[in-house]
C-alpha cells in the first residue's frame, strides 16, 4: 500500500507533475502557434470583431499566461514569493476555465436562436460559475531550499466545487445543444452546418466534460497536495483547446459560407461542379438531358459571400437555403 502522504512519495509526485507540465506547455504552445493566423485575421481586419470573441481571446491567452507562470514556478532557482506566483496562476487558470464554459454556452445559445428560455438559465449558470471561480486562492505554496516552490496545502472543497460545477455546466449545455440539433434534423438534416456542430461540436463538449470529470476524481480522492491538483492544468488545457477550436470552426464556416449544392447525388444524377460552372446530367425519357449553368468568378464569389449562415443553420440574410431544398421532379428516376 502506497503511503501517499510520505515526503518521498510527495517528492516523486512533484517530479511527475513537473515533467507533465513541461509536456503540456509544449502542446499548448504548438496549438497556439498553428492557430495564430485566425487571431491575426481579426487584427488585420479580414474578419469583423464581435463581442463573443472577447471570451475566445481572453480564455486563450489567460491559459498561456498560466502555463508561463507554472513553468517559472517549476524552474526557478532563486528564492521568490511562491504564494504570489501561485495566486497569479490560480486566477488566470480560473479565467481560462470560465471562458471555455462561456464559449460553449454561447454556441448553445446560438443554436437555440437566442431564445430567452435558454439565455436566462445560461446566464444564471455563468454567474454561479464565476462566483466559484473568483472565490479566492485555494492552495498555498512556499519556497523550500533545494526544492524551489512547493505546494504545501490545497483547499480541495472549493476546487472540487469548481470542477463539479464546470462538469455539470458543460453537460447541461451539451445536452441542450444535442437536443436542439436532433429536433431540427428533420428540417435541415442535410445541412453541412448542422453536421459540423452535431459531429465535432458535441465531441468537443464531451472532451471538456471528461477532462473536468478526471480533475474532480483526483480532487475528491485527496491523496496528497500534489495529486489533488495533478489534473487541474490538463483539464483547463483540454477545455480551452476544444472550446477555442469550436469557436474557430464555426467562425470560419459562417465567414466563408457553405458550398452550394442541390439535388440527390445518387445513381440517377451526376453533378460536376467547377469554380466557374456547374453541369447537371439527368435521365429523361430513356435519354440523357445535360444542363450547364455557367457563372463568372465574380458572380460565384458574390454568391458565396451572400450565403452566410448563423450557428442555427439559418441564412443570415433570409431567403431559401440551397442545402435544405426539396428534391425536384427533375432529379427523380422515371419508371421504365
Amino acid at each position: 500500500m502506497v503511503n501517499w502522504m510520505s515526503p518521498a512519495e510527495i517528492a516523486r509526485d512533484g517530479v511527475v507533475f513537473a515533467n507533465m507540465m513541461h509536456v503540456l506547455l509544449g502542446l499548448y504552445i504548438w496549438e497556439w502557434f498553428i492557430s495564430l493566423p485566425f487571431d491575426f485575421s481579426f487584427i488585420l481586419g479580414k474578419r469583423k470583431f464581435r463581442w463573443p470573441m472577447i471570451f475566445y481571446f481572453l480564455g486563450r491567452y489567460a491559459l498561456l499566461f498560466v502555463l508561463v507562470g507554472v513553468a517559472i514556478a517549476l524552474n526557478v532557482t532563486e528564492e521568490i514569493n511562491c504564494q504570489a506566483l501561485y495566486i497569479y496562476n490560480a486566477l488566470w487558470g480560473n479565467v481560462a476555465i470560465g471562458c471555455a464554459s462561456i464559449n460553449f454556452s454561447l454556441r448553445t445559445v446560438a443554436v437555440w436562436s437566442e431564445s430567452l428560455y435558454i439565455v436566462v438559465p445560461v446566464v444564471v449558470l455563468i454567474l454561479g460559475h464565476w462566483s466559484l471561480l473568483l472565490h479566492g486562492v485555494v492552495l498555498k505554496a512556499a519556497w523550500i531550499d533545494g526544492e524551489g516552490c512547493v505546494i504545501t496545502d490545497t483547499n480541495t472543497t472549493i476546487l472540487s466545487a469548481i470542477y463539479i460545477y464546470s462538469m455539470c455546466f458543460d453537460f447541461v449545455v451539451m445536452i441542450a445543444t444535442g437536443y436542439k440539433l436532433v429536433a431540427g434534423m428533420g428540417l435541415s438534416g442535410r445541412s453541412r452546418l448542422v453536421k459540423l456542430i452535431f459531429g465535432d461540436g458535441l465531441i468537443y463538449f464531451f472532451l471538456a466534460f471528461l477532462s473536468n470529470l478526471l480533475a474532480t476524481i483526483f480532487l475528491t480522492l485527496n491523496l496528497n497536495p500534489v495529486m489533488s491538483i495533478v489534473m487541474d492544468v490538463p483539464a483547463a488545457i483540454v477545455s480551452t483547446i476544444v472550446a477555442s477550436r469550436a469557436v474557430r470552426r464555426l467562425t470560419e464556416f459562417t465567414h466563408k459560407g457553405p458550398e452550394v449544392f442541390s439535388g440527390n447525388q445518387g445513381n440517377s444524377t451526376l453533378a460536376f461542379r467547377g469554380q466557374n460552372g456547374r453541369v447537371k446530367s439527368t435521365r429523361k425519357g430513356g435519354g440523357v438531358h445535360v444542363q450547364m449553368d455557367t457563372f463568372t468568378l465574380a458572380e460565384t464569389n458574390a454568391q458565396r459571400s451572400y450565403l452566410e449562415y448563423d450557428a442555427a443553420g439559418k441564412l443570415k440574410n433570409g431567403g431559401l437555403d440551397p442545402e435544405a431544398q426539396e428534391i425536384s421532379d427533375e432529379f427523380k428516376r422515371p419508371p421504365y
